[in-house]
C-alpha cells in the first residue's frame, strides 16, 4: 500500500475545468508529498473557468494519449460543465479511464466529471454522487446516486461541487493509501 508521500497522481483535463476543482486537489496532494501530473489533450497548458468567465492557466506535464495507468496510483478528473463534456468524447480519455478501472486503481471525479465515468462504463452498479444536473445521467448509467459530499465505491470516488473539495481530497488520500481495489468487471 503506497503512502501518499510516495504516490503518483494523474489529473486529466482540458480547457473549461472548474478552477478550484483542478487547483485544490493538485496543490493539496502535492503539499502532502504526492507527485501530481496534469495531462491535457494536446499536452499544452489549459485555461480554467472561474465564476462567469475564463480563469487561470494550468500547466500540463503530458498528453492524455501518452499517459499510462501503470505509471500512477490514482486518476483525478476535475469538473465544470465544459471540461468533462469535452473529455467524454475522446477515445484516449475513455481508454485511460477504463485502464484505471480494470487495474483497480483509484479514480476520483468531481462535479460534472462523473459524465466521463458514465461514458467509460464505470458507473453501472456503483454508489456515486455528482453535481445535481448530472444526477439523471448517473442514474441512467446504472449507478445508485446519493446526495452527499463524497461517495466511494471500491476506490471510485465522486463529489458534488467545489464545496466538497476538502472531503474529496481526504478520500483520495485514504483510498490511495489502501492500495489497489478489487472490482467486479464493469
Amino acid at each position: 500500500m503506497p503512502s501518499i508521500d510516495s504516490a503518483k497522481i494523474l489529473i486529466i483535463s482540458t480547457d473549461g475545468f472548474e478552477q478550484s476543482e483542478l487547483e485544490f486537489p493538485r496543490d493539496q496532494l502535492r503539499a502532502k508529498g504526492a507527485t501530481v501530473h496534469v495531462a491535457t489533450l494536446d499536452g499544452k497548458a489549459i485555461t480554467g473557468w472561474e465564476g462567469n468567465s475564463w480563469g487561470r492557466e494550468a500547466e500540463a506535464d503530458l498528453k492524455i494519449a501518452d499517459a499510462k495507468h501503470s505509471d500512477y496510483d490514482a486518476l483525478v478528473i476535475p469538473g465544470g460543465q465544459i471540461n468533462p463534456d469535452l473529455l467524454r468524447v475522446e477515445d484516449s480519455v475513455l481508454t485511460l479511464v477504463k485502464d484505471f478501472e480494470t487495474s483497480g486503481k483509484v479514480i476520483a471525479a468531481v462535479c460534472h466529471a462523473p459524465w466521463v465515468l458514465v461514458e467509460a462504463g464505470v458507473a453501472k452498479g456503483r454508489t456515486m454522487t455528482s453535481y445535481p444536473s448530472v444526477k439523471t445521467d448517473v442514474i441512467n448509467a446504472g449507478a445508485n446516486w446519493v446526495d452527499q459530499e463524497v461517495a466511494t465505491d471500491k476506490g471510485v470516488i465522486t463529489s458534488r461541487n467545489p464545496g466538497d473539495l476538502k472531503a474529496f481530497v481526504s478520500k483520495i488520500v485514504e483510498e490511495v493509501e489502501e492500495g489497489v481495489h478489487q472490482r467486479d468487471a464493469a
